[in-house]
């Protein structure tokens, strides 16, 4: 294998991503079906949001930390399918390098944000269910608020860390990326300098830290489940539980998601094979997370049907 010291450094400015090929008869196809999906995404997430500003009765942590998570979400696919939907349009698979890193930046900082916010939620869970009596003084609005600022924080400054160590890298790598959207890990040996660092810092955060907060979840959940089981009455198991049900779906559906990621990628798997767990991890989790939160929630639906009532008789 080709050592990364006896590599052509030559600084490349543009970059392909290849995307789901060139056959002329699937490109409309993927357009439209992408198209779809990409509106979905935006109107169910934006619908949480206006309806939680809208509505009185949804002014509660447990939905203020859903409307911020559907913002996320808005950003999320806006952030990979605008360029996608673009490039099937249009054929053009071109992307500057230094756009193709924007993007890359976005996207890791939207992640984190991601599942930041799904940590800050399963806490407000765990307070509401298993400490209720203390639930309305130890989850105030400022408490709310320093827990989504902290998750940008936190967010944007493993950005810049990372950034930091990437600006002192030259891209060496292949110019045609086997990707729909501009993200570094299935290109092998991308750059032409030591990476030690870079994916030390990369394990660190990605790996430690993920696994930290996903067994701080699993134990929040089991202090949760353990709670709702010693409620005497079947009505009183029931609605706790359904407080909680579509959070856990959501979260469940997320870190197994990002597991199935982090395993199938040590086998270095076929490119097809990462962009299928791309589609579900960057798009198509953000088109379910506002299905399940209406689906489930009996809040969500008299909200909604009090909107629609306002606007009926507003005609």
């Amino acid at each position: 294998m080709e050592s990364a010291e006896g590599r052509n450094e030559t600084p490349i400015v543009e970059l392909i991503l290849i995307g789901f090929g060139n056959d002329p008869e699937l490109q409309p196809l993927l357009f439209l079906l992408f198209l779809v999906i990409y509106l979905v995404a935006l109107s169910g997430n934006l619908l949480i949001i206006v309806l939680v500003v809208a509505d009185r009765h949804l002014h509660t942590p447990m939905y203020y930390f859903v409307a911020n998570l559907s913002a996320v979400e808005i950003c999320y696919v806006s952030t990979t399918l605008p360029r996608l939907l673009a490039s099937l349009a249009t054929g053009d698979r071109t992307i500057s390098l230094h756009n193709c890193y924007v993007q890359f930046y976005f996207y890791i900082i939207l992640s984190n944000a991601e599942w930041l916010l799904l940590t800050a939620m399963c806490y407000d869970r765990y307070l509401a269910i298993c400490h209720p009596l203390r639930y309305t003084t130890l989850m105030t609005g400022r408490v709310c608020c320093h827990m989504v600022a902290w998750a940008w924080i936190y967010s944007i400054s493993y950005c810049i860390m990372l950034h930091v160590f990437m600006l002192q890298l030259v891209y060496c790598g292949p110019k045609d990326i086997d990707h729909f959207f501009c993200d570094f890990a299935p290109v092998k040996d991308p750059f032409c300098a030591d990476t030690n660092i870079l994916q030390l810092q990369t394990f660190y955060f990605s790996v430690i830290l993920t696994i930290g907060v996903f067994l701080l979840t699993l134990m929040s959940y089991i202090c949760i489940i353990a709670s709702i089981l010693r409620i005497p009455s079947g009505t009183g198991r029931q609605k706790a539980f359904s407080t909680c049900s579509s959070h856990l779906i959501v979260v469940t559906l997320y870190y197994v998601s990002v597991m199935t990621v982090y395993i199938v990628t040590n086998f270095s798997p076929p490119a097809i094979v990462y962009k299928i767990m791309s589609v579900w991890f960057a798009v198509l989790i953000p088109v379910l997370n506002p299905v399940l939160y209406c689906l489930r929630n009996k809040e969500v639906h008299q909200a909604l049907r009090k909107a629609l009532q306002k606007l009926a008789a507003l005609r």
